[in-house]
């Protein structure tokens, strides 16, 4: 075994932590981390802790402003307790954007490691089907997905998951095309290993920075599209609660119940920009020209 071999863990350990260290000393990025843990925390813990429940409806108590008793972010027109609806919505938009991140990051990889390793037609051919793809507004191919297929919050996963596939795969095509030729990959083409065993094993590992970037910019986009969706009417359906569909709920009583908007709007808010804030973290963090050097 050579010196070059027995370095290589220690100079893995050594970029690691460089990049650990580089996250962690950029103060919104972890400021974006922190507010998605408490987010993801009280999504969880809170509808057990409250004394109501998301359906719990109380006439009597309609359009109680916040901080009345114990509706602390008020009622809404049927008296339902806004933050228990708030944080029951916020497990599924967080679900939805989670769920539809690993999905479209699964098939972008799958897609951007097969056309950057195999290049030629097979390369061309899966590119242009991305290229053909994004041609079109992915708005409107959402939008037409949702109204075409039933609504449910697995359904309104998958259809973001196939409009958000695209950019993860250019990501991965462009960065396996700057590694296949690297002194490792010849060295196992040298060695018989087999082009999946390659391009799984030994490129996709080394390409993993720009993915998590990219995985982690895709769940903002996720919570944002599923909202979208669900103000218009094509998402998440009422009774069962999501941003979205309290937004679309909200609309009519910006005048006379604003924070009916307002929280629903700036849970959206705290998660798409701690999530943009984490990938922006990241990008600096993986990014090696970021020491100077």
């Amino acid at each position: 075994m050579t010196s070059a071999t027995l370095s290589q863990p220690i100079r893995e350990r050594w970029w690691r932590s460089r990049t650990t260290r580089r996250f962690i000393t950029n103060k919104l990025a972890m400021f974006g981390l922190g507010m998605i843990v408490l987010l993801v925390l009280a999504c969880i813990l809170a509808p057990h802790l409250l004394p109501y429940g998301s359906l719990d409806i109380d006439l009597r108590a309609r359009f109680a402003p916040p901080f009345t008793g114990y509706h602390f972010f008020g009622t809404d027109p049927l008296g339902r307790d806004v933050a228990a609806r708030l944080f029951e919505a916020g497990r599924i938009s967080l679900a939805v954007g989670f769920s539809a991140m690993l999905l479209s990051t699964i098939i972008g990889t799958l897609v951007g490691v097969i056309a950057g390793y195999r290049g030629g037609w097979i390369g061309s051919v899966l590119m242009r089907t991305v290229d053909g793809f994004l041609s079109f507004p992915s708005i409107f191919l959402v939008l037409a997905l949702a109204a075409a297929l039933q609504p449910s919050a697995m359904m309104i996963t998958i259809v973001i998951a196939a409009t958000s596939w695209m950019e993860v795969a250019r990501i991965v095509d462009a960065e396996v095309r700057s590694l296949r030729e690297r002194e490792f990959v010849q060295a196992g083409r040298m060695l018989g290993l087999s082009g999946a065993h390659i391009m799984f094993r030994e490129i996709l590992p080394n390409a993993l920075g720009p993915i998590i970037v990219a995985a982690t910019l895709t769940v903002a986009r996720a919570i944002l599209m599923e909202a979208y969706i669900s103000f218009l009417g094509y998402g998440i359906q009422p009774p069962l609660p999501s941003w979205g569909n309290m937004l679309n709920g909200a609309q009519q009583y910006l005048g006379s119940a604003p924070w009916l908007a307002i929280i629903p709007g700036a849970a959206i808010t705290i998660a798409v920009a701690s999530f943009n804030f984490i990938g922006d973290g990241l990008r600096d963090a993986f990014d090696v020209r970021s020491d100077g050097h």
